[in-house]
């Protein structure tokens, strides 16, 4: 019975060593087949609508390695009006969360001038890039006066759009006998009007981005779905720019459960809570299609819902046909789509890349030498126990890699000289985590354990020391990420990624892999190339009830080395000291003279 309790108490670490061991290889496996799996179906099937779209096996690299897109936009400014400094910077601030809104593109946006963006994109971007960028992006709340078709999307409490399509109850004709009273009356319909709707050729439509505010307008839906709508809109009663925060997720009904209903939360500041809640009040009690209210981006309806209820709180909610790509896409409309000024586009060219490959090289070779300097230290300070560090620095390049490749085809990241800096820096996050530990280890080493016992004591010591080292990495990086932008917010991105696979790193393979050398002849024995050998430590305690000697360090050979000698207490040397002196005079000495005198005069 003994003997099998002592072999489940011996075997318990190396389970679960090899237990982490098996989810380290989960973890690289799941990301190495989702980035493979993906990188196939984008070139076998070649769309642009999958969650692989992009996807390849090699990250894509940011402006100043690549190259990419210059876009001038040049402030559209009524006669006589200039723009202001803080409007064209508010205007460089959206135009750059758009683009970002699907990643960390590391693209580049800044003033010219006094009218004039320059914004320039890594590589080249997709058509819904550059439209982000390219559209005046003016939005506006407007009511519908009329259309022909219906909207499947609702905006209040309830999600209740009408299953049989709308359909007019008569030929639009002029309906003005007395002036409007308000922006849902049907007296904006003036004779010139119906005559526009009727004619209005939506495969061609007008440039209608500066249509007054306190006038009507025809135009056409522009959903992406492959349909489009005419409309009579009223006049404008709720500006984009009093949307504080936009949002996509699933709806929930009033007990908090999930429909499982794509939908898109909308939030508006002071001034647009009561606008909205004095339209929404309005629209609930009229009928179709004069209940729906039109979000109009850039003079194009983006989105018509139908009005469910009255908004009073600010908080308004639109549900219909929604996918999780779509709800997105409308959230970053509203949230990123007012501009205070409206932008034509100048210019649209090419641009080379700022450092190019030559850099890129360079800072690999930098990288690289870093890592073979990082590897010297660990043979010449830990000998054969510098494998683990290899090994573990080998494992963490594997994930880091095969996540910022997954981040590159999923989320828009790119990889600059600045994130490759953070790479860089990640080598010596990995090796403080393991110097740490090897250090815990020796140091229990000298205190007299073997080493199994040496590796889990050292390991509840370690792993305080080496979390508290990454969580400040970890709120550095998010600080800097949440504040920088451009390359610095690259840099922060790769820091944070391999902080926390840092974390990964030393939990799932460094520390497993002390657990199964540990049993090993050549570690456990504590040969003395192993780096782990305890006569080289110092230690004090040699099995059980046995210790050795103090090191000498005073006329005979230093029985621990240097190494030893200087792991030595204040006991030891004046220990050591005395056995000197009884070596050199044939009677017991001492260290401490004062102390010899008392014990004669004592004797």
């Amino acid at each position: 019975m003994r003997k099998l309790s002592f072999y489940v108490a011996r075997s318990t670490p190396v389970k679960k060593a090899l237990r982490s061991l098996t989810w380290l290889l989960v973890i690289v496996a799941a990301i190495a087949a989702l980035n493979g799996a993906a990188t196939i179906l984008h070139n076998t099937t070649k769309t642009t609508a999958g969650w692989w779209t992009n996807a390849s096996f090699v990250p894509s690299l940011g402006l100043d390695l690549q190259g990419g897109t210059q876009i001038t936009l040049q402030a559209q400014l009524q006669s006589g009006k200039t723009v202001s400094a803080d409007q064209l910077n508010q205007a460089v601030s959206i135009i750059r969360q758009r683009i970002n809104a699907n990643g960390v593109t590391e693209a580049e946006i800044n003033t010219q001038g006094k009218n004039n963006i320059v914004v320039s994109i890594p590589g080249k971007p997709d058509a819904a890039t550059l439209q982000r960028i390219e559209s005046a992006a003016r939005l506006t709340f407007r009511p519908v006066l009329y259309t022909e078709t219906t909207t499947s999307a609702s905006i209040g409490k309830k999600a209740s759009p009408s299953a049989t399509p709308y359909v007019p109850s008569k030929t639009l004709e002029a309906t003005p006998t007395t002036k409007p009273t308000n922006a849902s009356d049907l007296n904006w319909i003036s004779a010139r009007l119906a005559a526009l709707y009727t004619n209005y050729n939506c495969a061609a439509p007008d440039d209608v981005s500066n249509a007054p505010d306190n006038q009507p307008l025809v135009t056409c839906s522009t959903d992406g779905s492959g349909t489009t709508s005419k409309f009579i809109l009223g006049p404008v009663e709720v500006q984009g720019s009093t949307i504080s925060n936009a949002t996509s997720g699933l709806a929930t009904n009033s007990q908090g459960n999930s429909t499982g209903q794509w939908a898109v939360n909308i939030n508006f500041n002071g001034t647009g809570t009561n606008q909205f809640k004095n339209v929404t009040s309005r629209l609930v009690s009229l009928t179709a299609p004069r209940n729906q209210f039109a979000i109009v981006l850039d003079g194009l309806v983006i989105t018509a819902p139908t009005t469910n209820s009255a908004i009073t709180n600010g908080s308004a909610q639109i549900t219909g046909s929604f996918t999780s790509v779509t709800a997105k896409t409308l959230a970053d409309q509203l949230k990123f789509g007012a501009l205070p000024i409206n932008f034509q586009v100048q210019s649209n060219e090419v641009i080379s890349a700022t450092l190019g490959t030559t850099q890129l090289l360079s800072g690999l070779i930098a990288g690289l030498i870093g890592l073979i300097l990082v590897i010297i230290y660990s043979v010449i300070q830990y000998r054969a126990l510098a494998f683990v560090t290899v090994a573990s620095l080998a494992i963490s390049g594997i994930i880091t890699y095969l996540t910022i490749d997954f981040l590159s085809w999923h989320d828009g990241y790119r990889l600059s000289l600045a994130g490759v800096a953070g790479l860089i820096v990640a080598i010596g996050i990995t090796a403080d985590s393991f110097i740490v530990y090897f250090e815990r280890i020796r140091d229990e080493l000298r205190d007299g354990r073997v080493l199994e016992s040496a590796v889990e004591a050292g390991w509840k010591r370690a792993i305080r020391t080496i979390l508290a080292s990454d969580t400040v990495n970890f709120l550095a990086a998010v600080t800097l990420y949440i504040l920088a932008v451009g390359n610095v917010k690259g840099f922060a991105l790769t820091l944070l990624l391999t902080t926390l696979i840092d974390v990964i790193v030393v939990t799932l393979f460094t520390h497993p892999m002390l657990r199964l050398i540990a049993r090993t002849r050549y570690f456990g024995g504590g040969h003395r190339f192993s780096g782990l050998d305890p006569n080289a430590l110092g230690a004090v305690y040699r099995g059980r009830a046995t210790f050795r000697e103090p090191a000498l360090s005073v006329g005979r050979k230093k029985a621990g080395g240097k190494e030893a000698e200087k792991r030595q207490t204040i006991a030891e040397r004046r220990a050591a000291e005395a056995a000197a002196a009884k070596d050199a005079t044939g009677k017991p000495g001492s260290a401490n003279p004062s102390a010899d005198t008392t014990s004669d005069k004592d004797s």
